[in-house]
């Protein structure tokens, strides 16, 4: 990798980090250089604009958490158990998330709400993918026996990501684990009262 790239990469790296702390709007590009050591002249040979550096940041820590995500869901056989395995990424949201701050799409969704277009469009592109990645595992559960036949595979893959990032967020905001430690319990008890096939 050349030094552009490097220095490139390094930006995004300490913005994503910084945006997803402190939000798009909280953070000025006087808070990126003084994060990175390089001049807002050295800064803007690599970025057109703050907004150019927001995307890619956010792509950024997205990409970080999908592969911690991936790895999560591919240890696990069962569909209920990738499921669980995708809320238990942010067992520890409080001390040891997989992204510094928090979960990047529930934080750019708050933040860019209504202030900032461009970044909402691809918060809610994120959200699109996430509930089509639940989708795909629930539906393999249905295919393969292990949920029912008549399960609402898009009802369940909403409730799923509404479990997670409702904890995520209450679990933040007090500072305690335990919230997102009850939602993922009680998510494990839906999934195996309401969810799963009765066996015969």
């Amino acid at each position: 990798m050349e030094k552009g790239e490097k220095t490139r990469e390094f930006i995004i790296t300490k913005a994503a980090e910084l945006f997803n702390q402190k939000g798009y709007s909280g953070s000025s590009l006087s808070d990126i250089t003084e994060l990175t050591g390089i001049k807002k002249g050295g800064i803007y040979r690599h970025f057109s604009s703050k907004d150019e550096i927001a995307y890619e940041a956010f792509s950024y820590a997205g990409q970080i958490v999908g592969a911690q995500l991936a790895h999560a869901v591919n240890q696990q056989e069962t569909a209920s158990g990738k499921l669980l395995a995708y809320l238990r990424v942010y067992e520890k949201v409080v001390e040891a998330p997989p992204f510094i701050g928090g979960c990047p799409l529930l934080n750019t969704a708050i933040d860019s709400d209504d202030s900032h277009p461009g970044l909402r469009e691809r918060a809610k592109q994120a959200l699109l993918d996430t509930l089509e990645s639940l989708k795909k595992i629930i539906s393999q559960g249905v295919q393969s026996g292990e949920f029912k036949e008549n399960l609402d595979i898009e009802d369940l893959a909403t409730f799923t990501l509404s479990i997670m990032e409702g904890g995520i967020m209450i679990s933040k905001l007090e500072g305690n684990n335990r919230h997102m430690r009850m939602n993922i319990r009680s998510f494990a008890a839906y999934l195996e009262n309401v969810c799963l096939r009765e066996p015969h």
